[in-house]
């Protein structure tokens, strides 16, 4: 696309169970650009939502031709929705953020004035925000560990919340990996970037899709994929363990030629614990192992990140990104 036609900013989100949030959220999104620029879009991913998502972006996109809707065939993820959200976004500059609201479109404006400084990425930076204690001392916990397994020095107030150059969405698109985290892949692509300090507020309404579970699995996924670190702890355990029944065989042959024999018999429960436990560790160690071998076996399928079912006010341009895609609209 020539670049001359390029609107100069698009505000990307990916929608999933806001079917009461995202009118709301085309309203203040336009109240924080117009004073800046006319020359805008919003494009909405409805990302497999089980609601009436899709039926909330439609009638946006009817009532103003700068919302762009995009329906994928399920739900692929938020990362997937993103990388599909860029990868229909023209404009020289890309905000990213969520729909729930909690990321206030009322900081958009200083996002690009920070970017216009010469930084090709910002991040809306949250201000801490003041929990239980027990909770403060569980993420606090989480996020180190999460951080030493990684081996990336993740930012935990850092979320998707955050305005990108045409460069660096174009660099985006281009990265190869199936699983991919937004924030990561930015930091992978080194670009300049800088930070824009934001209130974190509450959710507009409903709650988040997001549970405990969920975001463990996130997480186990990024260390997946940015770190070798857990082959590296499954084999150090394995070594300590070893010269650990090193050091009990040597005690045990003492204790052969040192004490009563017949008192042998008496150590048939401990080596029952000790063969479950040996068992357990080499189990959870081939177990690791696996996983990084599922993460080879997914990207070595070159499936598709996202599919597209049906797109509102996008033009016939076939995004381009590193994997395939399919629009399931222009199927016959």
């Amino acid at each position: 696309m020539d670049t001359a036609a390029r609107p100069s900013l698009s505000v990307v989100s990916p929608v999933y169970r806001a079917e009461a949030i995202v009118p709301e959220l085309v309203r203040r999104i336009c109240r924080a650009v117009e004073p800046m620029t006319r020359d805008f879009e919003i494009v909405l991913v409805d990302d497999g939502s089980p609601d009436g998502s899709w039926n909330a972006v439609a009638m946006e996109c009817r009532k103003d031709m700068r919302v762009k809707g995009v329906r994928l065939s399920r739900n692929f993820g938020q990362h997937a929705a993103i990388t599909a959200a860029l990868a229909h976004a023209r404009g020289q500059h890309v905000v990213v953020m969520d729909c729930d609201l909690q990321d206030d479109p009322a900081f958009i404006p200083a996002l690009f004035a920070k970017a216009r400084e010469g930084y090709d990425i910002v991040f809306a930076l949250r201000r801490e925000r003041h929990f239980a204690f027990w909770k403060n001392l569980s993420a606090r916990a989480f996020y180190a560990v999460f951080r030493w397994l990684s081996g990336v020095d993740y930012d935990a107030r850092i979320g998707a919340y955050s305005i990108i150059s045409r460069q660096v969405v174009e660099g985006f698109l281009r990265f190869g990996d199936y699983r991919r985290g937004y924030v990561l892949v930015l930091g992978w692509l080194g670009f300049r970037h800088g930070y824009v300090e934001v209130e974190h507020a509450d959710r507009h309404s409903g709650e988040s899709s997001y549970s405990v579970w969920g975001l463990l699995r996130h997480a186990l996924t990024i260390v997946l994929s940015y770190s070798d670190k857990p082959l590296f702890v499954s084999i150090y355990i394995g070594f300590l363990l070893s010269l650990l029944s090193f050091a009990v065989g040597v005690t045990v042959v003492a204790w052969y030629f040192t004490s009563n024999v017949g008192q042998m018999a008496l150590g048939w429960t401990s080596l029952v614990v000790s063969l479950f436990f040996l068992s357990g560790l080499i189990l959870m160690s081939q177990g690791v192992l696996g996983l990084y071998l599922g993460r080879v076996f997914e990207q070595v399928k070159q499936r598709p990140i996202f599919l597209v079912q049906e797109t509102q006010n996008v033009g016939t341009e076939a995004p381009s990104v590193s994997q395939p895609l399919v629009n399931l609209s222009s199927v016959g």
